[in-house]
């Protein structure tokens, strides 16, 4: 199961790149962006809780999902980036086995069992 959810991450991962490509930006805006989401984790300064709620936030799927499709109804190119940044590093996350986070550690993934 753990290789085939993986293999789905992975198939997801190559379709947002697809889509990055089909927008007017240079190559390079992909890769210098891919990481911007980790900055979420600042919350896990406060205490783990603080960070789990900003780190699911921006780690969530549907968040950049929602903000693509803004951005593609409003033809806003920098707002279609911003989302299939969001959705590909979620998607480059939960393939490499790190998962969204529960309240009391950062270790404590919901990808920890598979």
């Amino acid at each position: 199961m753990k290789t085939l959810l993986k293999s789905e991450e992975l198939i997801q991962f190559l379709g947002a790149i697809y889509l990055f490509s089909r927008l007017s930006f240079a190559w390079w805006w992909f890769p210098a962006l891919i990481l911007v989401p980790d900055l979420s984790m600042i919350g896990y300064a406060i205490n783990p809780a603080v960070g789990a709620v900003f780190y699911n936030i921006v780690h969530h799927k549907g968040l950049g999902i929602v903000i693509g499709l803004l951005g593609l109804m409003t033809g806003n190119q920098e707002l279609m980036l911003a989302g299939i940044i969001l959705f590909a590093h979620s998607s480059m996350d939960r393939m490499l086995g790190y998962g969204l986070k529960y309240s009391d550690s950062f270790k404590h993934t919901s990808l920890e069992s598979l």
